[in-house]
């Protein structure tokens, strides 16, 4: 089939005439990008200040990661489970080294990665916590973003995320975010786990109170329960640490990653645990013909050698302070709130002036892209080889369409 190049006007009509509407895009049509910028079918250059929700930490087309695709694909891409490749074992141990757990189990998506982590806590409940068959129960928190199966949807708390999708799966009990103690209580004989975000990246970059997490792991460690780290979006360099449960010194019981780790090229997820956890799972009990292909890999460990030099980390700690301090500086100027950890931000834009739709289509124009969520806030997650004037665009552009 001869590929049909379309200006973006036409693109855009010809995407939405073929396509299910699950998501409303920005009217851009991009064709090209390297780096931290954007080119689109019309030749205009858009700074990306989302990064594909945290995909992209290292850039788009990072040298060493489409070097390491490149050579990849001329070897072998795919073989299943059935056998083993040779990409296999020097990603999973690349992986468990630098999540310090023994096991790790490769997956696709992050929603994959999650699902995963449900099924290996329901049964390491029953197997070795001895919680009665068909009882076991995840706490989770409100506000809480985890992907969009049907089990995951089942406890969400956004109606758009949830309604129309039911029944539900039962197992799940919801609490307040960053309420340690409303946690502890809802805690019974058939916890077998908490789940939840270091960060509520779709719920707009909130960061819970210092010691929380402190007080979650002790909680979960007195009562026999798993900390699960949902370190998606917000693992993997993107706060400044390598996993943003870093910042209390927490380690979990089991991290779910996804996203960053397939480098913007493949799909790639995993949860990371020690023996103890992660296997309870036997043969035949769970797996994915794609999951920990050679490709993935492949490019996920040429990802780990990337962090393994902390330079990523380190740059999103010193470039988030800065774009933290750009950011504040607009408080009152058209910004009611700001939440920053590393190269990561929720920005509350005065709901008077705007909505945070408006605010990323008005950026849009002036070239910057960003994404909106829960009315009047945005979110702003640049590759993390952005540089200081790329950032400092960013905040220039966000003030014009303030005043504007």
């Amino acid at each position: 089939m001869t590929t049909v190049e379309f200006r973006t006007p036409d693109a855009l009509a010809e995407a939405e005439r073929w396509t299910a509407h699950n998501y409303h895009p920005l009217p851009v049509v991009v064709a090209e990008a390297e780096g931290a910028w954007v080119t689109d079918v019309d030749g205009r250059r858009y700074l990306d200040m989302l990064a594909g929700y945290s995909a992209l930490n290292f850039g788009h087309r990072h040298p060493d990661l489409v070097a390491a695709a490149h050579a990849q694909l001329d070897r072998l891409t795919l073989t299943s489970r059935a056998f083993v490749h040779d990409q296999f074992a020097t990603f999973c141990r690349s992986l468990a080294e630098l999540c310090g757990k023994d096991l790790v189990l490769p997956m696709n998506t992050g929603a994959e990665a999650v699902e995963t982590a449900i099924k290996v806590a329901r049964k390491w409940g029953y197997q070795v916590k001895g919680v009665p068959d068909g009882q076991a129960e995840i706490i989770v928190a409100d506000g809480n973003f985890h992907g969009r199966t049907t089990t995951i949807v089942s406890f969400s708390t956004d109606p758009e995320a949830r309604a129309d999708f039911g029944p539900y799966t039962p197992g799940f009990v919801v609490v307040p975010y960053g309420d340690a103690e409303a946690l502890a209580a809802a805690i019974t004989p058939n916890t077998v786990a908490v789940l939840v975000e270091p960060i509520q990246g779709e719920g707009g970059v909130l960061i819970p109170a210092a010691g929380y997490f402190t007080r979650v792991r002790e909680v979960c460690t007195e009562q026999n329960v798993l900390l699960i780290a949902d370190e998606i979006q917000s693992g993997l360099g993107r706060t400044g640490k390598t996993f943003a449960i870093e910042h209390e010194g927490v380690v979990p019981d089991m991290y779910v990653l996804g996203k960053a780790l397939g480098g913007g090229i493949v799909p790639v997820s995993a949860v990371a645990a020690n023996r103890d956890v992660l296997g309870v799972l036997k043969p035949g009990e769970h797996g994915s013909t794609f999951g920990g292909n050679a490709l993935a890999c492949a490019v996920g460990s040429a990802v780990l050698d990337l962090l393994g030099t902390g330079e990523f980390q380190d740059r999103s700690a010193r470039l988030g302070a800065h774009l933290q301090a750009g950011l504040e500086g607009l408080i009152g100027k058209g910004l009611v709130a700001v939440r920053c950890r590393g190269l990561w931000a929720g920005v509350d834009i005065d709901p008077a002036l705007m909505t945070g739709r408006q605010a990323c289509e008005r950026l849009a124009e002036r070239g910057v892209l960003a994404k909106d969520t829960h009315g009047s806030t945005i979110r702003l997650a640049p590759p993390l080889v952005v540089t200081e004037a790329d950032l400092d665009h960013a905040v220039a552009q966000l003030a014009a369409v303030l005043a504007s």
